[in-house]
């Protein structure tokens, strides 16, 4: 059997059925892959991403000091500390500011370093 010939019957196979079934069952196979392809990329990514969740309240953000001590400064809303210098910190209120002795104080209250603050 050639190309051709094999060409010829598949042809006349696919025109032998109702092009309602055809476009029907085309449709039912593409959503069946999309949906698989879209579950194993869900299955890898929740495998290799670890998240940890910490609640921020003011009673787990215990080492705070005055704004004059402190060295780094964060928002009480937010996730990221500053250096005092940073635009950041210059954007949060007074009223939502929080103050911590050092970098090291920041991360185990559960913050992490802005990127756009040049030293830290």
């Amino acid at each position: 059997m050639t190309i051709s010939e094999s060409h010829k019957k598949c042809k006349a196979f696919i025109g032998s059925i109702p092009r309602d079934v055809l476009i029907i069952t085309i449709l039912l196979l593409a959503s069946s892959l999309s949906f698989g392809l879209g579950y194993l990329a869900g299955r890898d990514t929740a495998q290799t991403t670890q998240f940890s969740l910490v609640e921020v309240s003011p009673e787990n953000i215990s080492p705070e000091v005055s704004p004059g001590e402190g060295k780094v400064v964060a928002s009480r809303n937010g996730t990221k500390y500053y250096l005092p210098q940073c635009s950041g910190a210059t954007r949060i209120s007074d009223a939502n500011k929080v103050w911590f002795e050092s970098i090291d104080v920041a991360r185990r209250a559960g913050y992490s370093p802005a990127t756009n603050c040049p030293g830290i």
